[in-house]
């Protein structure tokens, strides 16, 4: 999976997503060069799900079926 900025170049290759205890760890490389290990926490996950109003929610959950 990438992940890409306004001008549309490449800000992130997302290789793993895994589950380590309560974390969710992302790795992958930033700018197709640099390794990076991210770490989700429990705690910032439920500040993530605040951000979304129903339409974006729905949105996401739809998105894996657009083209």
């Amino acid at each position: 999976m990438k992940l890409y900025s306004p001008d549309k170049s490449e800000l992130m290759d997302v290789s793993s997503i895994e589950r380590d205890g309560s974390d969710l760890v992302i790795k992958g490389k930033v700018f197709g060069a640099m390794p990076m290990t991210a770490r989700l926490r429990p705690a910032e996950a439920k500040k993530a799900l605040k951000l979304l109003d129903l339409k974006t929610a729905l949105f996401i959950l739809t998105l894996p079926f657009r083209n």
